[in-house]
């Protein structure tokens, strides 16, 4: 089976401030896009990588990613759209797409072949997950009204891996727009497998999240 990555990295990332959108943002000297491309290509089972670049900056990144053979396009303005987008330009052989986020940019390559594994064993749609630690409290108005039961609660990481066919027909459904990837998939009534996630798979939304970032990229030079 032909596998292939999308890499939605169009978000400006307004809550890391000001400055350069999110994929420039340097950890350990280089730019997240840099960290997360890296990533995907020392997994031996993918093939084909789609970057979804903000508009404007697809020559940029183009030159930026060079060496490590990727399409580079201008991704839309939602995560969605970028997605879609991605798909489009897919080669036909495709058979089976991991949709990453370029914001996770140090998830480990035991988690790409955790996903990779599953579709393999027949699964139409993988997400990683986490359990959630923090008790959840429902509030309104600024009232907490309810605590909810985290027993089954995760929390949802990238990669997300789908059979093309199953995705394409989830990205062409109406509807409202979904946090990720898997609820479209949802919208069809088809099953969503987990496995387990990576505490390196943390999302850089916010300043504090880069500091996290290049603690993970030191202790990995130490080789922990």
């Amino acid at each position: 089976m032909s596998i292939a990555v999308l890499l939605p990295a169009a978000g400006r990332g307004e809550r890391l401030g000001s400055g350069v959108v999110k994929a420039l943002r340097e950890v350990g000297g280089e730019p997240l896009l840099l960290h997360a491309v890296r990533g995907v290509r020392a997994v031996p089972a993918v093939g084909p990588i789609v970057v979804l670049a903000p508009v404007g900056l697809v020559n940029d990144l183009a030159v930026l990613l060079a060496s490590y053979d990727v399409v580079v396009t201008a991704g839309g303005e939602q995560r969605q759209d970028s997605v879609r987008q991605g798909l489009a330009v897919l080669p036909g052989a495709v058979d089976l797409v991991l949709v990453h986020d370029a914001a996770r940019a140090l998830a480990p390559v035991a988690l790409f072949e955790a996903v990779i594994a599953a579709l393999r064993a027949g699964a139409e749609a993988v997400v990683p997950v986490l359990p959630v630690a923090d008790t959840v409290k429902r509030v309104a108005d600024d009232r907490v009204v309810a605590t909810v039961d985290r027993a089954d609660l995760r929390a949802v990481q990238t990669p997300q891996g789908f059979v093309r066919s199953v995705l394409e027909r989830a990205h062409a459904l109406p509807g409202p727009p979904a946090t990720d990837d898997a609820a479209l998939v949802e919208r069809l009534g088809r099953t969503v497998v987990t496995v387990p996630g990576s505490e390196e798979a943390f999302k850089v939304t916010r300043p504090f999240d880069l500091l996290v970032a290049q603690a993970v990229l030191a202790g990995r030079a130490r080789g922990r």
